[in-house]
């Protein structure tokens, strides 16, 4: 008798010591020394961090820089020329009478040294047009800059609602496996005292197996969405171990359409890029458009000159002097190139009022799609939210029956099926919601409320 019940519980012990196993893997893996992190926490780290969003600013900065009278023209320019040098000749010289002079090693200096001040006075309004430029060119790297905080934003609260999800999916899988484990030990003790086959012990324990390793691979998507969220924030570790403080997905229900259509047209930052390129393609033409006035320039400078002299009357002489003089000038003709650039400059005005409108057509249709996302979903939460609850009471009266023994195993099974289907489907629909959310959000300017 003892024999035979160390060989019915050889099976039992094995599916024990997996269990043991897969639970130490999860305690370890959570026991480790972790940093808690609420989503405001996470936005400001990545936006602190995040490589590529830093390239980006520096960018903007570059823009900045740019974006000054001097490199408008509007600035007059000041040079300096200085210049020493010298020869060192001989010289033969023979006259009609025959006789002859030669000059050996002449030693001959000069320098000079000269201050230029140039200055553009009128070139046809086109400093001016070409200084709006630059200040148009730092806005739109400022609009740039502005997507690509808000598309970092909107990832990381996508994967930190990610990550909640797994964390979620994670504990009920945890809870599916504590009730296999519970199974396995009513069956174990019916086979004992001979209530139950061994095939009734044997089936639960595969589905505790089978329950244990769906739980196992949990664990790998859990920890693989926890190192993509470092990568976001940019960690130096991203092996980190992270706690989020919050342990469900929020989700605001109160989005109306009629509002999120008046934000998007005043705030949406591709519709206010587009708008800025519009205003420099308008500029570019006015710059070409300068090209046919006269321009007038302004120069003036102050010199000196010094020479020295090895074999002459003089010794040396210097001067030193001012000058100035003003040109005024306009160009007749250059081939029809100046035609041909205004009437291509047309064509890219047209072009950028098509994409704007092109832009604005694509805005106002990824609004309409993800609200009609979002509001189905919002209805498809208040369906599965019941769902879940009647799984649940359909479980506890399921294990009660168990118990009794007047319910069949593979009658558990599909209803603690239908309870992990209902939880499963249920935050996935938290989480599809979540993400319209996000999207609405963002196309209609509101992304930074997160923070």
């Amino acid at each position: 008798m003892n024999q035979l019940s160390q060989i019915r519980l050889k099976p039992i012990l094995r599916i024990k010591h997996f269990a043991a196993l897969v639970l130490f893997v999860f305690i370890a893996n959570n026991s480790v020394a972790q940093e808690v992190y609420d989503l405001s926490r996470c936005i400001k780290t990545g936006l602190e961090r995040n490589f590529s969003l830093l390239v980006v600013r520096n960018n903007e900065e570059i823009a900045a820089n740019n974006f000054t009278r001097g490199n408008a023209g509007m600035l007059p320019t000041i040079s300096s020329t200085n210049r020493f040098g010298g020869t060192v000749n001989t010289t033969n010289q023979n006259y009609r009478d025959g006789s002859q002079v030669t000059s050996s090693d002449i030693h001959n200096n000069s320098g000079s040294a000269s201050i230029d001040l140039g200055m553009t006075i009128f070139r046809g309004f086109q400093v001016q047009r070409t200084y709006q430029k630059l200040k148009e060119q730092s806005e739109l790297e400022g609009f740039k800059t502005q997507m690509s905080v808000e598309n970092l934003v909107a990832m990381i609260v996508s994967q930190y609602n990610y990550y909640i999800q797994q964390l979620i999916l994670n504990n009920n899988l945890a809870y599916a496996v504590s009730l296999s484990r519970e199974r396995v030990r009513i069956d174990q003790q019916r086979y004992l005292l001979g209530g139950a086959s061994k095939l009734e012990m044997l089936q639960s324990i595969v589905y505790l197996n089978a329950d244990s390793s769906r739980f196992a691979h949990q664990n790998e998507v859990l920890r693989t969405s926890q190192i993509r969220l470092n990568e976001l924030m940019a960690a130096s570790d991203l092996g980190e171990n992270i706690k989020l403080k919050d342990t469900l997905i929020q989700i605001d229900q109160n989005l109306l359409y009629d509002d999120l259509m008046a934000l998007t047209l005043q705030n949406n930052t591709s519709l206010r890029i587009a708008a800025k390129n519009q205003v420099i393609t308008e500029l570019d033409s006015k710059i070409i458009q300068s090209r046919s006035y006269p321009y007038l320039t302004m120069s003036s400078g102050y010199g000196f000159t010094y020479n020295r002299y090895g074999a002459s009357t003089l010794s040396n002489q210097n001067g030193h002097g001012l000058n100035y003089g003003l040109t005024l000038g306009i160009g007749i003709f250059d081939g029809l190139n100046r035609k041909r650039e205004k009437n291509n400059a047309l064509v890219e005005i047209q072009s950028s009022k098509i994409e704007y409108k092109e832009v604005e057509q694509n805005v106002k249709a990824d609004l309409l799609t993800i609200y009609f996302a979002y509001t189905n979903n919002l209805r498809l939460l208040r369906l599965e939210e019941q769902n879940l609850g009647v799984a649940r009471e359909n479980l506890e009266i399921a294990l009660a029956r168990y118990k009794l023994g007047s319910l069949a195993g593979l009658e558990l099974r599909e209803v603690q099926k239908s309870l992990l289907d209902a939880e499963e489907r249920i935050i996935s629909v938290q989480y599809q919601t979540k993400i319209a959310e996000v999207s609405l959000l963002q196309i209609s300017g509101r992304i930074m409320e997160y923070i």
